[in-house]
């Protein structure tokens, strides 16, 4: 199947998520031609030692956002995988702060190297951390 018809599998529950995304409670939520968004609820589960939310979980959320907005465009037999991630965290979270979406979009795909940006919002819609990729597609083993 193509990267999209994936990606909305996901979305719909009829293809099985990856263990990451089940361990963390990643949800996609909507698809689209080179864009992506992605939800999850934030709980005390993923606190730092300060009593936030682990910058590392936020990162996971961007970098997933922005790989699956590639997924999107991809053929069958094709995958990727991250290159290259810069993150600037914004706000910290909390459990409090609602869910946490991140959407995720392709700004310039080549033949090998894709590059590509996520936003990270909280429940409220304030801006919590955003990210820019390099994304290298390759045929998959």
């Amino acid at each position: 199947m193509t990267g999209r018809d994936f990606v909305k599998a996901l979305a719909s529950g009829e293809a099985q998520p990856p263990p990451m995304a089940r361990l963390i409670g990643l949800r996609v939520a909507e698809v689209g031609d080179g864009e992506v968004t992605i939800a999850c609820d934030a709980d005390e589960a993923f606190y730092n030692p300060m009593g936030i939310v682990h910058g590392g979980l936020l990162c996971t959320l961007l970098d997933t956002a922005m790989g699956l907005s590639l997924q999107t465009l991809l053929d069958p037999g094709t995958g990727l995988t991250t290159i290259e991630i810069k993150v600037n965290f914004l706000k910290a979270v909390r459990a409090t702060d609602g869910e946490l979406t991140a959407v995720g979009r392709v700004v310039k795909r080549g033949r090998r190297v894709a590059f590509a940006q996520a936003d990270l919002r909280d429940g409220a819609g304030n801006a919590v951390a955003n990210a820019t990729s390099s994304l290298l597609i390759a045929e998959r083993p």
